[in-house]
Parts: C-alpha cells; sequence; structure tokens
C-alpha cells in the first residue's frame, strides 16, 4: 500500500537492530485517518471471508484492529499480556516471544470470547518473526476457530515471520513489506 510506505518513509526512523519506529503515526501516537484507511484495505481483500471476530495482541495491535473491525461490523478480541484480576473464567494462553521488548509474554484470552463457531483475521501492526502470530494462531487451534487471514501492517520480509507462516498455509496479506533497512536511515520496499 503505497500511502502507508510513504508515510514509513517521511516518518518511520531505523533504529540499529532492525527496529523501525513509528511510533508517531501507528503504535504510539494514532493517525486514525491513516488507520482507517489501512483497515479498509484489511475489509477489501477479506469482506468475503465471512470474518465472525477480529483477534490481536495487546498492546500496539488494538487500534489497527478496530478500525478494521469497524468494517467488518465484528467484534475485536484481543490476548492479554499480563493476567489481570478481572480476568475471569477458563483461558486460553500461549507464550509468545516480543521481538520489540526481547522478552517472552504469557498472553491470555477468555474463552468466552472465541470459539469454533468463530472465523477470524488476525490482525498486527508488525511482523517480523512471527513469534505473536504464532501465539494468535495457538490460541484459535486451543479454540478450534477458523483463521481466515492474516492482516499486517508492516512486515519486515528480510525476517522469517511471514515466509514461514506462507508456506505453512496462511493467506498473510501485508500492507507494506520491508525488503531491506540500513542503519543510515534507508529503507527498501518490495513491489
Amino acid at each position: 500500500m503505497k500511502l502507508l510506505e510513504e508515510r514509513i518513509k517521511e516518518d518511520g526512523q531505523v533504529r540499529p537492530g532492525n527496529i523501525l519506529k513509528v511510533d508517531s503515526f501507528l503504535n504510539h501516537q494514532l493517525d486514525i485517518s491513516l488507520l482507517e484507511q489501512l483497515g479498509n484495505e484489511f475489509y477489501e481483500k477479506f469482506k468475503n471471508k465471512g470474518i465472525t471476530r477480529i483477534l490481536t495482541i495487546e498492546a500496539s495491535g488494538i487500534a489497527l484492529a478496530c478500525l478494521a473491525a469497524q468494517h467488518f461490523k465484528v467484534p475485536v478480541v484481543f490476548a492479554k499480556k499480563a493476567k489481570s484480576k478481572n480476568l475471569d473464567g477458563e483461558l486460553y494462553t500461549s507464550t509468545v516471544h516480543s521481538f520489540t521488548y526481547g522478552k517472552d509474554f504469557t498472553v491470555t484470552l477468555a474463552k468466552k470470547f472465541l470459539s469454533e463457531d468463530d472465523t477470524v483475521l488476525l490482525i498486527d501492526d508488525f511482523l517480523a518473526v512471527g513469534k505473536a502470530m504464532r501465539g494468535l494462531i495457538d490460541i484459535c487451534n486451543q479454540a478450534d476457530a477458523k483463521i481466515a487471514g492474516i492482516g499486517i501492517a508492516v512486515e519486515k520480509g528480510f525476517q522469517s515471520g511471514g515466509k514461514e507462516l506462507r508456506e505453512a498455509g496462511y493467506d498473510v496479506y501485508s500492507l507494506a513489506i520491508i525488503d531491506e533497512m540500513t542503519d543510515d536511515g534507508s529503507i527498501t520496499f518490495r513491489s
């Protein structure tokens, strides 16, 4: 999606260690107009898949998932990274490794919000090595929910996550795929 690529070029910052900082519009401060357009792009791709739920992981994927859900007119559920006192009942759990934070999280989702009757669109802001997405897939598998597709705002195509998920048969739709980032700030997108 050229609009997102242009915004990354304009406002993104490449940091050492293959980190792309897009906090001015995607995952700290939110450009709602941009997110609405990204959400519509996911809707156009997956609108005929019978989506009943959108699933993401706390926290950066929530805003994007919500704006996509407006188009699908379905609820958003998100896996929480910490078990809070207000989580009750039976839970799905999975362990995920955060590339950005460099640590493992046990994510949880109340079983009452996801079942075998659901057809799920997984959405997240970034895809690097795919650990967070594999955790969401694990939760869907525990629920016997059908995964219709995976929507990603920014995929780091030079890392293994997207390739492995596609090889496993998932319909991964990334709006911007980065083939290369250099410490001098240059970014090359897949055409």
